[in-house]
């Protein structure tokens, strides 16, 4: 009898074979997404945000996304309603096309983990003016600032 199972493919990511997209706010590793998956529909990725840094108010017209907090601590702002504070073991549910926004308000990096759904709003990213890509295995270098106090 011949086996009518589907075909199963597995992929391990190695974070330090695929590039780091990197912003003045901090940097995103986008392990897996349809363009560098095949048969992927969702995209997914680690987000770092650095202290007292966050991302501007944007939504994705067309994807939902879950947020999940690994480190750190930080405010959330969804649909423009109040900030609330996230910190590490948070998930966070952001629906198709809600304004959203995370800013890192601790002393260390913010770690997030990303999933669009479906994937895809990873590649308006680089219309960003201060979006760069590092090769993989490069690292980001982080700018020390002269004290402002």
């Amino acid at each position: 009898m011949a086996d009518t199972r589907p075909a199963t493919h597995q992929h391990q990511v190695d974070p330090q074979a695929i590039p780091t997209q990197t912003f003045t706010w901090g940097a995103i590793k986008w392990f897996v997404t349809p363009a560098n998956t095949a048969g992927a529909v969702l995209s997914f990725g680690e987000v770092v945000l650095l202290p007292g840094k966050g991302h501007d108010r944007h939504n994705h017209p067309v994807s939902e996304e879950i947020l999940y907090v690994l480190s750190g601590e930080g405010r959330q702002i969804l649909d423009d309603g109040e900030p609330f504070p996230i910190r590490a073991g948070n998930t966070i549910y952001v629906p198709t096309a809600v304004y959203h926004s995370t800013l890192n308000t601790g002393w260390e990096p913010l770690r997030l983990l990303a999933l669009y759904n479906p994937g895809g709003p990873e590649l308006d990213l680089r219309a960003l003016p201060d979006f760069r890509e590092l090769p993989p295995g490069t690292l980001p270098g982080w700018e020390r600032r002269a004290y402002e106090g």
